[in-house]
């Protein structure tokens, strides 16, 4: 069972604390990631899940009526991995990894990377739009 903190505020402090405890180019991409993330759909809810010994911090997941990207730092790049994103659009090819996977697809943002943020905005969004397609 996933351990989540959820709504608003705590969860929104507890990913600003990870991202304090990541420091560097990676804490900076990842709160990068998190404000177009958070741009480009509002409603957006932070969470962080998956609580285990190896990470008590957690992980930020943003989710809206489902999970819609989870954010990690990896040694050598930041990632954020959309769970449905086979099925997502991705016209300016923003998504860089997983790429053959069934259902996941994942964005690795290395140091020196520029993030083509309309593109990213547009990611979320439409993830969002699945999300809500699912419920209907």
């Amino acid at each position: 069972m996933a351990d989540v903190t959820s709504q608003g505020g705590t969860a929104s402090r507890e990913i600003d604390a990870i991202i304090r405890s990541i420091g560097g180019w990676r804490g900076e991409t990842l709160s990068r990631l998190r404000s177009l993330i958070t741009q480009a759909e509002p409603s957006i809810v932070e969470e962080v899940k998956w609580r285990k010994p190896s990470r008590p911090q957690g992980v930020p997941v943003w989710t809206h009526g489902g999970n819609i990207c989870i954010g990690e730092a990896l040694k050598n790049a930041v990632r954020l991995t959309f769970p449905n994103g086979a099925l997502i659009k991705d016209p300016k090819k923003v998504f860089n990894t997983r790429l053959d996977s069934k259902t996941v697809r994942a964005v690795d943002v290395r140091e020196d990377d520029a993030i083509d943020g309309a593109a990213l905005r547009a990611l979320i969004r439409h993830a969002v739009e699945l999300n809500r397609a699912k419920r209907v």
